[in-house]
């Protein structure tokens, strides 16, 4: 019978030791190489094509501002880090970002498309076609008598459902919404381009649409009633219940009903 006796203890210790530098060595030719990936020239990003329609930027210029901020080479620069980069530029809405071997980043890019103002007069904030707000240069702005939006923050989505319903509505008396505004009590106030102040009042969109409507309907038969056209509105308030009251340039009329008020001037207030 065969007895397999130990390996004396210098026999391990010299495996053990052969082994830890066998690791070691695999270890720091891996470190190498990573080291020389990292700074092969050969691996560097040599170019990064620009792709989608641009109006307010261009290829030259987004990589001249991106480019210092990409870290790495063609394989270890960090894709989200450098979609985000592109996404800090002005007018820019959505870039995606993805490898293109060899040497290559190829980043397609959405820009914002600007329908109105938001805020302030003396603010840089834009809205675009989803209702999204961003920052711009407004000089920028290539689209003329775009409308002036205003509300509280997150409500920009909602406004500009609302200016979309309700230009239409004046817009067959030549009239346009110039500025639309929700205000904190959830009531809207139009601004025309007459420059006409409508207080539309709260409710529903489809509410507020149809007392928009019936004031719209009546209002060129009130305004001749007393030798005015629809441009002499200077306000309009349409929160009273069964009616609506106004102020047009040198007249001022209260209207308890459409009816009765194109029909008699008992309700006029001479200034």
């Amino acid at each position: 019978m065969t007895q397999t006796l130990p390996a004396p203890l210098d026999v391990k210790l010299m495996n053990l030791t052969a082994s830890v530098l066998f690791v070691g060595c695999v270890l720091l030719v891996l470190a190498a190489g990573a080291w020389w990936v990292l700074r092969y020239p050969g691996f560097a990003i040599a170019r990064i094509v620009v792709q989608g329609e641009l109006v307010h930027n261009n290829a030259v210029t987004l990589r001249a501002n991106v480019a210092p901020h990409l870290v790495g080479n063609f394989f270890t620069v960090d894709l989200r880090a450098a979609r985000e980069a592109f996404e800090q530029v002005p007018w820019v809405r959505r870039a995606q970002v993805r490898r293109v071997y060899p040497g290559s980043l190829r980043v397609e890019l959405q820009e914002h498309d600007a329908v109105a103002y938001w805020g302030p007069d003396t603010g840089s904030a834009l809205v675009n076609s989803q209702g999204e707000v961003f920052e711009a240069n407004v000089g920028d702005v290539e689209q003329d008598g775009l409308p002036r939006l205003l509300g509280p923050a997150g409500s920009s989505p909602e406004v500009l459902q609302m200016f979309g319903l309700l230009q239409p509505v004046f817009k067959p008396l030549g009239l346009e919404v110039e500025t639309l505004e929700l205000t904190g009590r959830g009531g809207w106030r139009a601004t025309l381009d007459s420059d006409a102040v409508v207080e539309l009042g709260g409710g529903t969109p489809q509410e507020v649409v149809q007392r928009t409507q019936r004031f719209t309907r009546t209002l060129t038969q009130v305004a001749a009633q007393y030798g005015r056209r629809v441009d002499a509105l200077e306000s309009a308030d349409l929160r009273h219940a069964g009616g609506y009251a106004l102020r047009m340039r040198g007249v001022t009329t209260v209207v308890t009903d459409t009816a009765a008020a194109t029909a008699s001037a008992s309700a006029v207030r001479r200034r």
